[in-house]
């Protein structure tokens, strides 16, 4: 029977501080030597499905995620799917890996990676837009790089960021959190900006990743305008992120950074003004993780 790693299994094989490291030392030598065709989406009755293949020399791998918006109000999950994991050169399976903990995974650890590069090391104010599956990755991700004293939620409804705060010992997010947040964590579905940047801090740290297409966007143009704006590939973002798209359209940014820039040191971080990190999830993080998984995998003595 072909291996696979379900949620528990990925997460002790590799917890979210190796994840991290995994994808900061992908980054260390550049943008990845991985082959990574356009992401396809076809339409689904119940939403869309994404088929995201990635290869490098030793591994093909390739993600096939399903996104079911109505999903939740049936007590399911809004992403589903699966990813599988070749040997390059033969094509034989080699694994499969529970799709949407590989997704919850690599994007919590990369969102991480970034505000680790991008926030003070004495930051300790966080507030996370969102209460579902990503916005408690992201709350474990980054409870990995930073020492965070005050932790605070907002959520579609009162009733949810009530539940997701008790389920995770934080609060509730009031009036004030925003304007005093060190890193704020957009981590929704949401197609229009979360919240008005011009309550925002100017030293704040902004993450967000939580939509893939052209026509939706969860930051607007204020908290934009005059930050420092790094991506994880400026072609991708522009195609895939409208908040991107748009502000380079307006003229509200110019020049976002890639963040292979800022993990080898070749652009410094800004600290005299707002960092915004953009992500849209790439191919080519699953197959680096899926690869290290793999790793962990195969030193366990009962992989046989």
């Amino acid at each position: 029977m072909l291996p696979y790693l379900d949620t528990d299994l990925l997460h002790r094989l590799l917890p979210f501080p190796q994840a991290i490291s995994v994808l900061r030392n992908t980054l260390q030598d550049g943008q990845p030597a991985v082959t990574a065709p356009l992401r396809t989406a076809a339409e689904a009755p119940g939403g869309h499905v994404l088929i995201m293949p990635a290869a490098d020399r030793n591994l093909f791998g390739v993600k096939i995620a399903g996104v079911a918006p109505d999903n939740p109000a049936k007590g399911l999950p809004r992403i589903t799917g699966t990813y599988l994991l070749f040997d390059a050169d033969t094509l034989q399976p080699v694994i499969a890996i529970d799709g949407p903990a590989l997704t919850l995974l690599r994007t919590a650890a990369l969102s991480a990676l970034a505000v680790d590069l991008l926030a003070p090391r004495d930051m300790t104010r966080l507030l996370i837009f969102g209460t579902g599956p990503q916005a408690a990755a992201h709350l474990h991700a980054l409870r990995a790089v930073r020492h965070l004293q005050s932790v605070a939620v907002s959520g579609r409804t009162l009733q949810q960021a009530r539940a997701f705060a008790a389920d995770h010992g934080i609060n509730v997010a009031g009036p004030d959190d925003l304007l005093h947040a060190d890193v704020v964590a957009c981590c929704t579905s949401s197609t229009t900006p979360l919240f008005d940047g011009r309550h925002l801090s100017q030293h704040a740290t902004v993450i967000a990743m939580g939509s893939h297409t052209p026509d939706a966007r969860e930051l607007d143009s204020h908290t934009l305008r005059g930050a420092q704006v790094v991506v994880e590939d400026v072609h991708t973002a522009t195609r895939e992120a409208a908040d991107i798209a748009d502000a380079l359209t307006s003229g509200d940014i110019t020049n976002p950074l890639p963040l292979h820039e800022i993990v080898t040191g070749r652009t410094p971080v800004q600290t005299d003004r707002r960092r915004v990190f953009r992500s849209v999830g790439m191919a080519w993080e699953d197959l680096v993780i899926a690869k290290a998984a793999l790793t962990q995998w195969r030193s366990m003595p009962t992989c046989t």
